[in-house]
């Protein structure tokens, strides 16, 4: 018998056993092997014991369960790589077999769903023959694992639709939708609501009654409601859907596409037969390199990221009290608004007083948009905007432990700032400046305090955007670091720590990709065939759009004043001459309503005259290169900047390139991407269009001694990546 208790089973005197999930050690219930194994002993007590009825399922924590336990599973993508197709296909269908024991054991079920229900979690839930979830804000329930490049294994594809039909299941198994009570009652998806303290009576309630032990889908003669895949009422939703997916994720997620197999396939057999198939999903879905990626970046490494990977140790906790915010424009605006809803009290400083209100105004507008959506009251709006004070007198700024500046993108600027708060700030008080490029190391030399200051960089809009990249300059010391990302952390936003260079990482990263694929304009490549193969790589935006956006003026500016402050070291990028000469002919961007782009009203359109400035090739490359090259010549840049010491480790590069610039997060970031295609194989791709497309696609040696030495960025064979958070 299996020591972990993971599941406790309790008969009542009326032959009610409850089944309490509390996973000791653990702060939420996840799934795993003692999971497994706890549950099914409790299902055969239950079966077994004729003096008891049914069983309750709970959980003994404030969540029902979270779903697998990705840690381990990350663990077992490395593990199980060998092993032969039947080992993994029991492996993979492991839960499955656990709960359709449950749903055919002849006893009936139910859940009291008390908290939180997500994937393997909601599962279990839908295996159970009634749910009653609580009717709370906290308790809501989904399917998510298609956003981890996974499908739900199970039994979600199967049971789901059989319960509210095939059409109303596909938002929840195609787009990981999760829904809060009433919508999960009014969906189908559970059978009753109940006060959280009374679901287990509630459910207790039912089992006393005349319930069946028998699914629907177990029944004689059962249909699925809606019909199935061949049913014409159903049959076009595949057709559209699949052409939807197609256009959505252009061929580079598997995973909707396999759910989209498991939905058609399995309407059409027996449920024992239609688990069978989804396992077999599963089981080629987990072996690939797009869920192994996704699983790694997304889960494991941001988790980590999030409980302090980077923090030194030894210092107390540190909450920020009061922020001073520098600088009342967008970017600090949306840092304002989101500092004051996680209870801080902000002072909000501009150089006039209307420009300071201006920047609370930002978030005056945001909430109140929130309010009329019903998802805030107007007292919590008003709680928010009074913790922020518009101002333009650093006085007050006397009792800050925290300051945060967002000015203007220039040394002098900065500098200025940063001694009006050195008369002011307290000797403790941390002092971060939000900068996309500027040496953290250099601006601190303005400063009296230098092991006190440190580089916050945080993504447009500040309030939405969950990245914040830390900036350790030289000089920066440990407790600066630790408060710093206690404070990211108390925002709730997700970190990386890299140490000080120009441009950082994700500045960097995403300038290499625009960079040369403006490069590619004045190659002669048409404008149309480079956008259009940025988003087939996955790109959200094509890089003509995105410059467009950011405005063509500021990237020409941006690029005068490295070219100032770092004579020596700078050398402009191949989008230069191309920028500069669309900056001469006044088309600066979207702003103005010309740049690379024709803006009207509601529409826009490359614009002709780049034909005629830079004639196209008579021969355009393959579009499959062009879709490696703008993956490829990101993914070489993040080398670089692991081997120039730049990055800590290959989780920072991974987790900044897909939530903060943009990079597909299909291919789990950079690293993930190196570690998927193979180390030797990519060098081999990348000395390979760096012959046809230049050098700046050229490996680094690190990339070149880890192949010979067969490492890779993760797993048994990693690379001894330097861990030390300092330059």
């Amino acid at each position: 018998m299996n020591t972990t208790a993971v599941v406790r089973c309790e008969v009542d005197a009326d032959g009610i056993a409850l089944l309490t999930i509390d996973y000791p050690g653990k702060t939420m219930n996840v799934i795993d092997q003692a999971f497994m194994d706890s549950l099914q002993q409790c299902i055969d007590r239950v079966r077994d014991d004729a003096a008891i009825r049914g069983a309750i399922v709970t959980s003994g924590k404030d969540a029902f369960v979270a779903g697998a336990d990705l840690l381990a599973m990350e663990q077992n993508l490395d593990s199980t790589a060998d092993d032969p197709l039947p080992v993994l296909f029991e492996k993979y269908g492991s839960l499955s077999r656990v709960l359709r024991n449950l749903e055919t054991c002849g006893k009936p079920f139910v859940a009291a769903i008390n908290g939180t229900a997500m994937g393997g979690g909601f599962e279990l839930a839908l295996a159970c023959h009634h749910r009653v979830l609580a009717d709370s804000p906290a308790a809501v329930v989904g399917l998510p694992e298609v956003q981890l490049g996974l499908l739900p294994g199970a039994g979600g594809t199967q049971r789901l639709p059989r319960l509210i039909g095939i059409q109303a299941a596909m938002p929840f198994l195609l787009e990981g939708k999760h829904v809060a009570p009433a919508q999960a009652l009014a969906a189908g998806l559970v059978h009753e609501l109940a006060p959280p303290a009374d679901v287990v009576a509630c459910a207790k309630r039912w089992l006393l009654g005349s319930p069946r032990a028998v699914q629907p889908w177990d029944e004689k003669g059962f249909r699925i409601p809606g019909g199935n895949a061949l049913d014409p009422r159903v049959a076009p939703a595949f057709v559209v859907g699949n052409t939807m997916l197609q256009a959505n994720t252009q061929q580079n997620l598997p995973a909707p596409q396999a759910i989209q197999s498991c939905l058609y396939e399995g309407s059409l057999l027996p449920i024992d037969k239609a688990l069978r198939v989804e396992t077999k999903y599963l089981m080629t879905l987990a072996r690939g390199a797009v869920a192994r990626g996704m699983i790694r970046t997304l889960f494991v490494s941001k988790t980590r990221a999030e409980k302090g990977l980077h923090r030194p140790a030894g210092y107390a906790p540190f909450t920020c009290r009061k922020l001073g915010m520098i600088g009342a424009g967008m970017m600090g605006a949306g840092i304002a608004l989101v500092a004051a809803q996680r209870g801080i009290e902000v002072v909000l400083i501009d150089r006039d007083q209307a420009a300071a209100e201006r920047g609370k105004t930002y978030a005056e507008k945001a909430l109140g948009k929130q309010v009329e959506r019903g998802r805030m009251t107007a007292e919590k709006r008003d709680a928010i905007l009074a913790r922020i004070v518009p101002a333009t007198d650093y006085d007050l700024l006397r009792g800050a432990d925290m300051v945060v500046e967002a000015v203007f993108e220039d040394r002098a600027v900065k500098a200025e700032v940063t001694r009006r708060l050195d008369a002011v700030l307290p000797d403790d008080c941390v002092l971060a400046s939000n900068t996309s490029a500027l040496p953290i190391t250099l601006l601190a030399q303005a400063s009296v305090r230098p092991g006190r200051f440190i580089g916050l960089h945080f993504f447009s809009p500040a309030d939405k955007m969950p990245l914040v990249e830390v900036i350790r300059g030289k000089a920066t010391d440990d407790a600066t670091l630790a408060r710093a990302l206690d404070f990211v952390g108390q925002l709730r936003k997700t970190p990386i720590v890299v140490n000080d260079a120009r441009g950082f990482f994700t500045s960097r990263f995403i300038g290499a990709f625009v960079d040369d694929a403006i490069g590619m304009v004045a190659e002669g490549i048409a404008p149309a065939l480079i956008e259009n193969c940025a988003r087939q790589a996955g790109m959200p935006v094509g890089p003509l759009a995105i410059t467009d956006e950011l405005s063509i003026d500021l990237a020409v500016h941006a690029g005068e004043a490295q070219a100032r402050e770092f004579p020596d070291s700078y050398r402009p990028g191949r989008s230069v001459p191309v920028l500069r000469k669309l900056f001469e002919l006044g088309r600066l961007g979207r702003k103005v309503g010309k740049g690379f782009y024709d803006y009207e009203e509601s529409a826009k359109a490359l614009w002709p005259g780049l034909a005629e400035l830079y004639p196209l090739k008579p021969v355009q490359p393959d579009p499959r290169d062009l879709k490696q090259r703008i993956l490829y010549v990101q993914a070489v840049e993040a080398a670089r900047a692991m081997e120039q010491g730049v990055l800590l480790s290959p989780a920072d590069g991974d987790i900044g390139s897909i939530l903060g610039v943009g990079y597909p997060a299909y291919t789990g970031g950079p690293f993930c991407f190196i570690d998927g295609v193979g180390v030797a194989a990519f060098v081999a791709e990348a000395d390979r269009l760096a012959d046809l497309f230049g050098d700046q696609l050229r490996p680094p040696q690190l990339l070149r001694d880890m192949a010979a030495h067969g490492e890779t960025f993760y797993g048994a064979t990693a690379v001894a990546i330097r861990q030390d958070a300092r330059a």
